[in-house]
């Protein structure tokens, strides 16, 4: 008589809660893209999450990214310069600065 004895090891990871502070419109902001791609918000911080393990590290840049609205604003600004139009004069002296901004 033989007798088979298996046994069969699950492994499995199990789940618990983060509560993180953000700004409102930053989670609103968050979950609308994530839906977008059709995934959760918890699957964002989740991959950020294994990928800060996965890396050991966090990449924050100090080089400034233009945002549109503000390429657009400079953008007017350029045009203005071109035109010489909405410019002032250059000043000699803080007090002659004070006087042209008191004239207006």
């Amino acid at each position: 008589m033989t007798i088979n004895n298996h046994r069969i090891y699950f492994r499995y990871m199990a789940k618990i809660a983060i509560n993180i502070k953000t700004d409102k419109e930053i989670k609103k902001n968050a979950q609308n893209i994530a839906e977008e791609l059709g995934i959760s918000l918890s699957d964002v911080l989740n991959a950020s999450l294994r990928n800060f393990i996965r890396t050991r590290e966090i990449k924050f840049s100090a080089i400034p990214q233009v945002i549109p609205e503000f390429e657009k604003f400079l953008g007017n600004i350029e045009e203005d310069i071109k035109n010489k139009k909405n410019l002032s004069p250059a000043f000699g002296s803080v007090k002659e600065a004070k006087k042209y901004l008191d004239s207006l």
